[in-house]
């Protein structure tokens, strides 16, 4: 436990700081995993939930901030090779990026990011197909490994992490995991194993992560927003500052956290069925919205 409290505090000191009132529009999403296309792709299936998400988000003006594991980079080594198989998410996120809202965590699995030059190396720009020439993506894009909104008015803050913070597996060790997750579970995941160094597959891990999240945000008395085990967290305030966006790849499903006018609330995007038979994207608020200051007094 010490370990995981020590590197939530590294990542709180090291935060990029943002500011929040009631005027701020944010969505939260996290571990879109986005593949290459293939049988491993697990992102393929609700792609097009995430880009009428994103779009969604787009026409209201929100700020989008991925909460880390975006890109698939432990299975996959081209980052190229998935923004052009992703290449419509990609040009929506550029959309967001281009308007000075959007930011991007690293998580475990995409935690190449962190590497100064990294992003600037594969993210600067794309081929259009369509249009036949590059295009800006992200040129400048920093990925963080925390960020803080801060609301000097209401006097608290939140702080987003991708929640793999000071798991043994998926820090400290996070290159023989990727190695591992490249060449052995993967391919023994086809068969039904699950791959026990995984918050999100393996239950008892999951519940271990979460424990320890929610120890750290309770022990600082600050909300705490995190990804990672694929599992959406909205407590009532006076029992947790612990939240959880879940994951871009729940089947069927894709989850979000939404914070506007100074309300907090979790959200699904799935498909629909009108009684015509027309099939459609819709939005389904899950819990919330709650007034985030009532977490702040505890």
């Amino acid at each position: 436990m010490s370990r995981v409290m020590e590197r939530l505090d590294q990542a709180y000191e090291n935060a990029l700081c943002l500011p929040l009132d009631c005027r701020s529009k944010i969505v939260l999403m996290s571990d879109c995993h986005r593949g290459v296309g293939n049988w491993g792709d697990n992102f393929q299936s609700n792609q097009n939930l995430f880009f009428a998400a994103l779009q969604y988000y787009d026409r209201r003006k929100f700020t989008y901030i991925e909460l880390g594991d975006g890109d698939e980079l432990w299975e996959n080594r081209n980052l190229q090779e998935i923004i052009r198989t992703h290449s419509n998410q990609f040009w929506i996120m550029s959309e967001f990026y281009r308007d000075g809202r959007f930011y991007m965590l690293y998580g475990n699995h995409d935690r190449k990011k962190e590497r100064d030059g990294f992003c600037q190396a594969n993210c600067h720009s794309y081929f259009c197909e369509s249009e036949g020439r590059c295009r800006d993506l992200f040129p400048g894009l920093k990925a963080w490994e925390a960020i803080r909104l801060q609301d000097c008015c209401h006097h608290y803050e939140i702080l987003l992490v991708h929640g793999h913070q000071g798991d043994f597996w998926n820090d400290t060790v996070w290159r023989l995991s990727r190695f591992l997750v490249r060449y052995v579970w993967r391919p023994l995941e086809l068969m039904g194993c699950n791959d026990p160094t995984s918050a999100a597959k393996n239950y008892k891990k999951k519940e271990k992560t979460e424990k320890r999240l929610a120890e750290w945000a309770n022990v600082h008395g600050t909300i705490l927003v995190a990804g990672h085990t694929h599992r959406s967290v909205f407590p009532e305030p006076g029992k947790g500052y612990y939240f959880n966006d879940g994951s871009c790849v729940h089947p069927r499903c894709v989850t979000a956290l939404e914070i506007e006018q100074g309300g907090i609330s979790l959200v699904k995007w799935s498909s629909k069925v009108r009684e015509d038979n027309v099939v459609y994207i819709g939005r389904d608020v899950l819990a919330g919205p709650t007034r985030i200051e009532n977490y702040a007094k505890g």
